[in-house]
């Protein structure tokens, strides 16, 4: 039996904190939050809520760029047939289709908005990443596409819309009543916890990377909303499907950077220790290969050379086209003393994308009324078992603008649901002893990285679940005091998830790689895992 999750993780009475109202809440800061932001009918009230700061989100992160059909040599069936092919047979049609017909509008309002995108004599400058059949990858500074986009949005959120936003605030519960989302319990050091009443709350709280010990997210993505989202009762779905970049930077005791997939669109190739080239062997797209294949196959190559990485070798393209290409990319590494024009980057994969999440429908709404949600937070059907490179910001845009427009409509037209319900969770009593909160934070990544990364078996994964379980009996029911408490309880619930539909899919497809079960099974398997509070 899995141990028993609380449904609120601290105690609270309605009339020992303060409350505030709006008429939609907004919880996450990235490109899918601010989207949503835009989205929101200029009449109602509104409330962005951060983690951490407004800049501090996965999609700052991101490189390679923005996916789209933006020339007359591609077309929008060729990009909906590669992100099925990536898919691994688990993606949603008729999702693809609208997310991907969608897509130029999106960038040419990023335009218009002040998102400056590379050019070449005054047209865009599209490059290619792995799975694309054509260059179709809008990027900004080269290699720092994230960080513009995130640029423009903030700019835009703070100076045209006057959007209200509490930076440094943590999301500790969804508020639910009835059945239904009420907004959210959140702390902050300048009102310690406070109700924050909502008639609609939209959720784009982003990943949940940090489960993992290897991983190109920062530290704010410990899946705060995937765990509170389903502490209140919405469905979470595809948690098996971490995707794991191919490509980041190996440097022993550093933190890990990702090396984008553009490089390998511009030629760069993948040797091992030996200086073997060896992706030819794996695949016949060779480095464009989608991203499983080659995390799988790097991995491989790893145990097989008995080394810790392989290379990223730029030299195809040329010294200086290398350095002009990827600025980020050359500073980062000259910080260890690589010259990217001259030296081999080394790289090995960590975890990445979580493709599975809050189940959305068409219109980014949840299976928990009240609440919305858009970004890497949620499960919409668009990736299956396998994200396409550069469709994630794509899918933040499309989504958030849904999940914007839709609860402004549902607000606008509810009367009630704007006050404050008789909520109230006791304490508990305190434990005996204190928790060594790093020593077991670490301990989880580690064991995740061990038990669910590129390759799983069934073994591992069930020791693994047996030491998860344990550690949830004792540290779930405590109600902590600060933020360290909560992540950690969180990255707990979720890592649990990973890990339990990991468990059910006996099957390898897409992200999922399972050693005792390597082929894909569309007999028993061609189907989506789910799960729900009981």
């Amino acid at each position: 039996m899995p141990p028993p999750i609380p449904r609120y993780l601290v105690a609270f009475h309605p009339k020992s904190i303060p409350h505030h109202f709006f008429d939609v809440l907004v919880i996450g800061g990235g490109i899918a939050g601010m989207r949503a932001t835009m989205a929101i009918d200029p009449r109602l009230s509104a409330l962005v809520i951060t983690k951490g700061r407004l800049q501090e989100s996965n999609s700052r992160y991101a490189q390679g760029g923005i996916a789209g059909v933006m020339t007359p040599e591609d077309c929008f069936e060729d990009h909906v047939a590669d992100t099925l092919s990536a898919g691994g047979s688990l993606c949603d049609p008729e999702v693809v289709k609208m997310v991907i017909h969608e897509a130029p509008a999106h960038i040419r309002q990023l335009i218009e908005w002040g998102t400056v995108f590379d050019e070449q004599e005054g047209k865009l400058l599209l490059g290619r990443e792995g799975g694309h059949s054509h260059n179709r990858i809008a990027h900004a500074l080269g290699d720092a596409t994230g960080q513009e986009i995130m640029r423009a949005m903030i700019k835009r959120a703070r100076e045209v819309l006057h959007a209200q936003i509490w930076q440094d605030t943590f999301t500790i519960d969804l508020l639910t009543h009835e059945g239904r989302c009420r907004g959210a319990l959140v702390w902050n050091k300048h009102h310690g916890k406070s109700f924050v009443w909502a008639k609609e709350t939209i959720l784009c709280t982003g990943g949940v990377g940090q489960v993992f010990r290897e991983t190109t997210n920062p530290p704010v993505a410990t899946g705060d909303g995937h765990a509170f989202a389903y502490r209140a009762g919405a469905e979470v779905r595809d948690m098996e499907f971490m995707q794991f970049h191919p490509t980041v930077l190996y440097i022993a005791g550093s933190s890990r950077i990702l090396i984008t997939e553009a490089v390998r669109g511009e030629g760069a190739l993948l040797v091992d220790a030996t200086g073997e080239r060896f992706m030819p062997q794996y695949d016949n797209r060779a480095e464009l290969a989608p991203r499983d294949v080659v995390s799988q196959a790097i991995v491989d190559r790893m145990q097989k050379t008995r080394h810790p990485c392989v290379y990223l070798d730029l030299s195809p393209l040329g010294t200086e086209k290398a350095r002009e290409r990827f600025p980020g990319i050359t500073k980062s590494c000259a910080e260890f003393d690589i010259d990217i024009g001259r030296d081999r980057i080394p790289v090995r994969p960590g975890a990445h994308y979580i493709i599975g999440g809050v189940h959305v429908d068409q219109h980014a709404r949840t299976t928990l009324p009240g609440l919305w949600a858009s970004g890497e937070v949620t499960s919409s059907g668009l990736n299956g078992a396998n994200r396409l490179a550069s469709n994630s910001l794509l899918e933040g845009l499309v989504y958030g603008a849904r999940a914007g427009a839709g609860a402004s409509e549902a607000a606008l037209s509810r009367a009630d649901n704007y006050q404050a319900v008789p909520l109230e969770n006791r304490a508990v009593a305190p434990p005996s002893g204190p928790l060594d909160l790093l020593d077991m934070r670490n301990s989880l990544k580690s064991l995740m990285g061990r038990a669910a990364g590129v390759h799983r078996t069934g073994p591992q994964l069930d020791q693994a679940l047996e030491t998860i379980d344990t550690w949830c009996r004792y540290a779930l029911p405590r109600q902590f005091l600060e933020s360290q408490g909560w992540e950690f309880q969180n990255m707990l619930t979720v890592s649990r998830m990973i890990i339990e539909m990991a468990l059910r899919r006996e099957e390898s497809r897409g992200v999922h790689l399972r050693g005792d079960f390597p082929a894909q099974d569309d007999v028993r398997w061609q189907q989506r895992l789910s799960m729900v509070r009981p």
